[in-house]
């Protein structure tokens, strides 16, 4: 989803309109449409794909609409006069994005693009709506077979804490050394 996030914000913001416009309406098209309602689509347009690669798919198509729109912002919060200094250069366009562009405006997209991460990850359990085995539908399992549904949705939330709580920490540990640069 960072990648192909990353990539839709550059074709966004350098490619002609002809392309940047469609890739606009596509992406803005799966931001504003709920991610099961594109689970079940997907899960019942293609039957013979893997209930797993299709949740990985769209899940990471999903947020990489989110985190192109987080780049975007970091893009366009690169001052003006960097881009003039690249051009005055005569830095070839593809080293003034890898060179000057990318790293000045992923420091300040590390904290939104860290939240999203984590955001993604507490959506898995929407997989179950294509059979794909996940934790929550687990701790469901788990609860309807010895009746302990309480202590099943706990340990899974608290397995979700314990997978998100380090995350948001280290988000901000490479959000503080970013910001030294």
């Amino acid at each position: 989803a960072a990648v192909l996030g990353l990539v839709v914000a550059i074709v966004r913001r350098s490619a002609p309109a002809i392309i940047a416009k469609p890739v606009h309406w596509v992406m803005e098209f799966i931001r504003m449409t709920p991610v099961v309602i594109q689970l079940l689509f997907v899960y019942y347009a293609f039957t013979s794909w893997e209930p797993l690669w299709i949740g990985i798919g769209v899940l990471g198509i999903h947020y990489s609409t989110y985190m192109a729109e987080v780049y975007r912002s970091g893009i366009d919060n690169v001052p003006k006069g960097q881009w003039e200094a690249a051009t005055a250069l005569s830095l070839p366009r593809s080293r003034t994005w890898t060179r000057v562009v990318i790293p000045q405006a992923l420091r300040t997209t590390v904290p939104a693009l860290g939240t999203w991460v984590i955001s993604m990850f507490k959506d898995t359990p929407f997989l179950f709506v294509i059979t794909v085995p996940e934790l929550v539908s687990a701790a469901e399992n788990f609860g309807s077979r010895t009746f302990t549904y309480v202590e099943a949705f706990t340990l899974a939330g608290l397995i979700f804490l314990a997978a998100s709580y380090p995350t948001s920490i280290l988000v901000r540990k490479l959000e503080a050394r970013l910001a030294r640069y």
